[in-house]
């Protein structure tokens, strides 16, 4: 057997999963050289790294279109990479355009491709079924409905759970009640989408707490992302306070509501049970050109899960700190609906299962590497 493994990582936002992966991998088989590309906690845990995740932290096609000779050259030096260094596995996270390449590449080597986060062709772009198909070997699911629907059109798949339940310690957290006057703040992790969202979310704290005094109010900072940088898009109100990337999630189990952008973080919220109201902006032809392909009623996470808009959803123009202000005043002065909010969230828990998509991940890679 091959004693390494590599794993590409090109979203901040995913970062924390293969810290973890790395660290259930190295438990299982200590020694096992690990190398790729991935975030801070990534080479905390001591990956080999070829290129850092943050320098891949895009969001929309026009803004991929101006990183494209920066991208070809890092997808020609993994490949390079993976010719001579021939892992046992490849195990990719999220990312398919990038990702994609790299499983072509790995099956003409005869490496086994594991994909981990796998691409949402359910929602979009259907057409990549068939890349699927023909160049990954297995693909460790992360939503209940992922697993029938990879198998219904011939592609090895295994529902695995959500990693965000190896991550969020809810037995410790659910101690921590809501505070009526804490909202969060939660611009994401990406640059664009902290630049475009974030001062909207400001002004919106700031009209907030004119006429609520009381309101705290905190910025919460995303793993990988430098807090310069969101200062510098962020109003100075005596009403906001920075919050760490280690403590975000007990700061948002304590906040009554948050303001959210879309991704991850939706999700994160409805497993701590904060109500959220999410925005959604990104360059006008990146929008249009998902319009054509995406095929889901909604952008959030947990919304999709539950099949209705339990998180009110704003999406470009709707993204103004007018209609986001009048959403969260509506829950402010209705603390009723908040609670409603709550007992709805709690299905997302259980739809998500327990614990242990991580440990599975990892035995599911150690099998490939042993039938390989």
């Amino acid at each position: 057997m091959r004693k390494s493994i590599w794993i590409n990582v090109c979203e901040s936002s995913a970062d924390a999963y293969g810290a973890l992966l790395m660290q259930e991998l190295q438990q299982m088989c200590p020694g096992m050289r690990i190398m790729g590309m991935g975030g801070r906690a990534m080479r905390r845990q001591g990956l080999e790294t070829v290129y850092r995740a943050e320098d891949l932290s895009l969001v929309g096609l026009t803004e991929v279109v101006t990183a494209l000779p920066r991208i070809a050259g890092y997808l020609s030096e993994i490949k390079k990479r993976l010719r001579r260094e021939r892992p046992g596995v490849l195990v990719l996270m999220d990312a398919p355009d990038f990702n994609f390449r790299l499983a072509r590449e790995a099956c003409r080597l005869g490496i086994p491709v594991i994909y981990y986060i796998a691409p949402q062709v359910w929602a979009w772009r259907r057409s990549r079924i068939k890349f699927l198909k023909e160049f990954v070997h297995r693909v460790a699911c992360i939503f209940p409905f992922e697993q029938d629907f990879f198998l219904s059109r011939g592609i090895v798949a295994r529902y695995v759970g959500h990693p965000l339940l190896d991550l969020i310690h809810l037995p410790e957290l659910n101690l921590i009640a809501p505070q009526e006057n804490r909202i969060a703040l939660l611009p994401g992790s990406r640059k664009k989408e902290i630049a475009s969202l974030l001062p909207v979310f400001t002004d919106v704290a700031y009209k907030l707490s004119l006429k609520r005094p009381d309101l705290s109010i905190g910025i919460v900072q995303a793993p990988g992302v430098d807090r310069d940088f969101i200062k510098r898009h962020t109003k100075d109100l005596p009403c906001l306070e920075f919050v760490s990337p280690e403590e975000r999630h007990s700061y948002l189990k304590s906040c009554s509501m948050a303001l959210a952008v879309s991704g991850t973080i939706t999700l994160e919220c409805a497993i701590l049970d904060v109500p959220a109201i999410v925005a959604y902006k990104v360059s006008w032809p990146s929008y249009l050109a998902g319009r054509m392909l995406i095929d889901v009623p909604y952008i959030s996470m947990p919304n999709l899960i539950l099949d209705r808009g339990v998180f009110p959803e704003f999406i470009q123009s709707r993204a103004s700190s007018q209609e986001l202000l009048q959403a969260a005043g509506s829950w402010l002065d209705h603390p009723r609906r908040l609670a409603d909010v709550r007992r709805e969230l709690a299905q997302v828990k259980d739809l998500l299962g327990k614990r242990k998509a991580t440990r599975n991940t990892a035995e599911m890679i150690m099998q490939a590497m042993y039938a390989s």
